[in-house]
């Protein structure tokens, strides 16, 4: 299995542009997805630098309704109009945010895009194939993350608290293991697992995405202990997460403590190649390719390393 991705927050492989946004680009044996567009047409940008071939993509597939995972349909419909794209009904809702400010901004998803001849409208859980599936109907038994409170949908002309009835996660099975993708998973991670765990009475192997713990202006107590909290309840999963997007830098940091590898961090440019193969040592053939965001700190630390050996050796000699 190959991911790669198109879109995300930060810079990761040299020469592909960042922004605040998601777009992974999966290959498996049948298909070639499209997980996510991104806010702009970067992900056609990006594509192109990284050797992704759009045209060839069959399917893809929108998390959920907001502007920054959403924004990248019509640029690619422009270049590929064969494949499905597989949305929810309750995508093309009205959703705002205060993120910014104090004034509600639109959030949502361009309406021009359902009129698209590839779109598939679906509302709920769906198998697709033997590979692919859709769930979506997710609970709330768990506490969803702190942002949400800065956003809301339209109802009767009034702002309302966004319930996230839009979101819905994929599933890829292959090889005997399974794939999970969400977008922000604004339910939170926790209770899309247990939804998971409901469906398909197992857990995944690999998990994808967004935590939505990111803040601009700090984290307070009451972040930490959530993040914190999630975090020790991810240590009871097989599952290894491969984060990015809206989890954020700081965020991801205080989960790293804790996971340790069972948790990464996918850049902007980055490839995942996960050889499914021998299913005896997959871990140990999962690799991360391209991007040297914090990885500076493992060079100079076999540095440091190298040059203390070379001072006990010369010290050694002079005695």
């Amino acid at each position: 299995m190959k991911i790669v991705n198109l879109v995300e927050n930060t810079e990761g492989k040299a020469g592909c542009r960042a922004e605040h946004g998601l777009c992974f680009y999966i290959e498996t044996k049948k298909h070639k997805i499209l997980m996510d567009t991104g806010q702009t047409d970067l992900v056609i940008e990006n594509a192109q630098k990284l050797g992704v071939d759009l045209t060839k993509v069959d399917i893809a597939f929108l998390s959920h309704g907001h502007y920054d995972h959403s924004g990248g349909i019509i640029p690619f419909s422009k270049i590929n109009d064969k494949a499905k794209i597989y949305i929810k009904e309750d995508a093309f809702g009205d959703y705002y945010s205060t993120t910014h400010g104090p004034e509600p901004v639109f959030i949502g998803v361009d309406p021009q895009i359902r009129e698209l001849k590839q779109v598939c409208i679906i509302n709920g859980d769906m198998e697709i194939d033997d590979e692919l599936s859709v769930f979506a109907d997710i609970g709330n038994n768990r506490q969803a993350p702190l942002t949400n409170k800065r956003l809301f949908k339209k109802e009767n002309g009034e702002l309302v608290n966004d319930d996230f009835t839009h979101e819905q996660c994929l599933v890829i099975k292959q090889e005997g293991k399974s794939f999970l993708f969400s977008g922000c998973a604004h339910h939170g991670i926790l209770n899309i697992l247990d939804r998971y765990k409901e469906i398909y009475s197992d857990e995944p192997d690999y998990v994808f995405s967004g935590f939505h713990t990111m803040r601009k202006t700090g984290y307070s107590d009451e972040d930490k202990a959530y993040i914190e909290k999630t975090a020790n309840e991810l240590m009871n999963y097989k599952s290894k997460f491969y984060t990015c997007h809206c989890t954020g830098v700081e965020p991801y940091e205080i989960m790293k403590e804790i996971l340790k590898d069972k948790i990464e961090y996918v850049h902007c440019g980055d490839v995942v190649d996960i050889d499914i193969a021998d299913k005896d040592d997959l871990a140990a053939k999962t690799t991360k390719k391209g991007g040297n965001y914090m990885k500076w700190h493992k060079f100079f630390a076999w540095a440091t390393v190298v040059c203390f050996i070379m001072c006990m050796i010369t010290g050694y000699k002079r005695k």
